[in-house]
């Protein structure tokens, strides 16, 4: 097992149970999956670039990711339907919390002026959504190999959980937000 695997197990989940007063370790939010989303909007012209993104968030993921395809036609964007115009991954059990752990571990110091995670970004359903503006922050990509610097969304996604609960769980992980005011 990880090292944030076990300190969930072993310290978060009993902390949780403690401070939201919940009886069953079933009713205690878990991380269900995380996403990685690229939109490739010069797939529509280039084809090749699909592939390199692809290549790039397969490597970051360590999973083949799919091709999101135009669901229609937009005439303004010569976009036609059926073309690809994304690159997504979708992380469940060991591979996302993996993933979670380099994401707080490696990523997250290497972002540029970085002063802590937003707080605002939660959703209702206590959902994290991140907007990382350079893929070359993950270690797994080579600097030199790249053709473009292009962004990615990842979204983490709890179960049972609503905003105050994922944030505390994702503080007591060790995930650094932003001190003070939002």
């Amino acid at each position: 097992m990880t090292n944030i695997i076990s300190k969930y197990q072993d310290e978060v989940l009993t902390k949780l149970k403690q401070e939201f007063n919940l009886k069953n370790d079933l009713s205690v939010p878990r991380l269900a999956k995380i996403v990685i989303n690229s939109g490739v909007a010069e797939g529509i012209t280039n084809k090749e670039v699909v592939g390199k993104v692809q290549e790039q968030l397969e490597k970051i993921s360590g999973q083949r990711p799919k091709i999101t395809h135009a669901k229609k036609a937009i005439s303004t964007f010569k976009l036609k339907k059926n073309d690809p115009i994304g690159v997504m991954v979708t992380l469940r059990g060991t591979r996302a919390w993996h993933f979670l752990e380099k994401l707080i571990n490696i990523v997250v110091p290497r972002m540029r002026d970085f002063r802590g995670l937003a707080q605002e970004n939660f959703d209702k359903f206590g959902n994290y959504s991140l907007g990382i503006s350079e893929q070359i922050i993950f270690p797994e990509i080579d600097y030199s190999k790249i053709d473009k610097i292009r962004g990615l969304v990842i979204t983490i996604v709890f179960k049972n959980s609503d905003k105050q609960k994922s944030q505390r769980v994702m503080e007591l992980l060790g995930v650094p937000f932003k001190k003070g005011d939002n």
